[in-house]
């Protein structure tokens, strides 16, 4: 079946290009910072207003056909950045100095590790579907659960809600729907790939620790979804 989302078909410099993103991103931190100075919030809204909103980037390099290797040398800065962040206060609303998780390390290298893989493979829908729902799943289910958590589980020491797991999988479950509708179109397949994707992410999500889950649940995803689309929709 032909795809009813269309990547944009211009000549825009990429110069442009990167601009586009680059803004998107700069209006992303500039919004946490005024967040931070005028709110006052929890510091882990800020970081979580900044991971949802950068996953929302990968859209943008989708629709505007940005080069690979783009992408990827972002990926090696913002990793590089994020592993000296750790040690310094190079993003202190995002990383606090010693904190005991990689997330933001991971969150950049599994952009870079997707974009690698299906950029190559000219089917860029399926890096948009793993760092979306790593962006909106694992974002949203950090939020609702320290904030409406009260049936509590815990795995591999880290304790994980019952409302958490499921703001996961719905956010997890609607970015696939939407992403499977626009690529491949309302057939029984969008549906079923959608639940067992958003099924695994959350359970991905769930055995989670330093951060790891940033890794995993997106490329986890990806991968799934790839593979089930070969299975069920190419095969």
């Amino acid at each position: 079946m032909l795809s009813s989302f269309s990547p944009l078909d211009t000549n825009t410099p990429i110069w442009l290009q990167i601009s586009a993103v680059a803004a998107w991103v700069s209006l992303i931190l500039l919004i946490s910072a005024l967040v931070s100075r005028f709110v006052k919030p929890d510091p882990e809204i800020i970081r979580k207003i900044v991971h949802i909103g950068t996953g929302n980037v990968i859209l943008l390099a989708w629709w505007l056909n940005i080069p690979a290797s783009v992408g990827i040398v972002a990926s090696i800065i913002a990793s590089s950045v994020t592993l000296l962040s750790y040690r310094f206060p190079i993003l202190p609303g995002i990383n606090s100095v010693g904190r005991k998780s990689l997330g933001t390390f991971f969150y950049a290298l599994s952009i870079g590790v997707l974009v690698a893989c299906f950029w190559y493979l000219q089917k860029p829908h399926f890096a948009a579907l793993g760092i979306l729902i790593m962006a909106w799943g694992d974002g949203l289910a950090a939020l609702i659960g320290q904030r409406f958590g009260k049936n509590k589980y815990v795995m591999f020491g880290a304790q994980k809600s019952w409302e958490g797991s499921l703001a996961m999988l719905l956010a997890s479950y609607i970015v696939c729907v939407l992403i499977f509708l626009g690529v491949q179109g309302n057939i029984w397949q969008t549906w079923v790939l959608s639940l067992a994707v958003a099924v695994f992410a959350t359970v991905l999500e769930a055995f989670s620790f330093l951060g790891i889950d940033n890794l995993t649940v997106s490329l986890g995803s990806a991968g799934l979804a790839f593979l089930l689309t070969q299975l069920l929709v190419n095969g």
